[in-house]
């Protein structure tokens, strides 16, 4: 899907002044980043590393796990497009509501492509499928579950793509990665865009048993991430402890958030272990109410309804400062 996503500002001829549309962590990227950035601006008359060599032994050791359990890539994107083709044609999954890129992947490899509702997933299901695309915590309802390793011990001969990239925003459950030393049937990615807050660069990494990266590498394009973006990877995990996010405390202005969102009587919210969630409009639809806030107010908010199980009033949006909530609580006050 190369339209349908947030942070879509660009495509609207007016200056944003709260986007609500991305969840992205709201705090910006990590302090001296910038700085670093441009101290090896010189890197890129010279190609990056193939595959990210460094970085991934980087990585690697952050973990305690052999650099040959993982591959850097072009963010998510690249991670879920390139497990789809490595699959061609497979018998596979997707837990909806979900990201569409899941669905256009498998679609483009020729996968045969069935859909397993997010409350319909229990612990000791038998699933009867090559591969399960799951995002944990979920894209775009915030929903997170803890019991994914009871289902994957279940299931032995199907495959689980995990899609982490929001795991930094939830305190409900904890990362599978560590689980991929004792499983051959999972494999994880890993999003560095959405916590450290940078999108733009496109970085991300994926976890798996030797065998399935061998497999993922042999299929890979050289070169898919540029100099500075490998760069922001190791300034990130050589200061790790350093930019982790204050969960704690943006889940607190979440609930804040919600809760005041919850008066409003022209919408219908719902509960979320994440900093983003899913709220629906009772009049109209989420086009329209999306076109009001840009249009009267400067204020960006992601049309929900493309997501496959979602209605067409759905909206999703992401907690960001006192403030910019502030604006748009008083704007959503306006919609009749």
């Amino acid at each position: 899907m190369l339209n349908g996503h947030g942070d879509d500002g660009y495509r609207h001829d007016t200056q944003i002044v709260a986007d609500f549309s991305t969840n992205v962590w709201c705090g910006g990227s990590p302090d001296g980043l910038k700085s670093h950035l441009f101290s090896n601006w010189d890197k890129i008359h010279k190609y990056p590393e193939v595959t990210g060599e460094t970085l991934t032994a980087k990585i690697a050791a952050h973990y305690g796990f052999n650099s040959d359990q993982f591959l850097v890539a072009n963010g998510s994107t690249e991670s879920i497009y390139l497990i789809a083709q490595a699959f061609k044609g497979q018998k596979s999954a997707i837990v909806i509501p979900a990201f569409a890129e899941y669905e256009d992947a498998c679609v483009m490899h020729e996968h045969q492509v069935s859909f397993i509702a997010w409350q319909d997933l229990k612990p000791q299901v038998a699933l009867e499928i090559d591969l399960l695309f799951i995002c944990n915590p979920n894209n775009p309802t915030g929903a997170a579950i803890d019991w994914l390793p009871d289902l994957i011990k279940e299931n032995p001969n199907t495959v689980f793509v995990v899609d982490e990239a929001f795991i930094e925003f939830t305190l409900l459950t904890e990362s599978v990665v560590k689980l991929t030393q004792t499983y051959k049937n999972l494999i994880v990615m890993r999003s560095m865009t959405k916590a450290y807050a940078i999108p733009g660069l496109r970085l991300g990494y994926i976890v798996a048993a030797a065998e399935q990266i061998e497999h993922l590498k042999r299929l890979k394009l050289p070169w898919t991430v540029n100099v500075l973006a490998l760069e922001a990877g190791h300034f990130i995990f050589d200061h790790y402890d350093q930019f982790q996010l204050p969960v704690k405390s943006l889940l607190q202005d979440k609930e804040e958030f919600l809760r005041k969102l919850s008066a409003i009587n022209t919408l219908e919210i719902t509960a979320s272990t994440t900093h983003f969630f899913v709220a629906e409009t009772r009049i109209k639809n989420a086009a329209m109410l999306k076109l009001f806030l840009l249009k009267e107010f400067n204020i960006l908010i992601r049309d929900a309804s493309n997501f496959r199980g979602l209605g067409a009033g759905c909206i999703r949006l992401a907690t960001l400062d006192k403030v910019k909530n502030e604006l748009l609580i008083k704007a959503l006050l306006e919609w009749n």
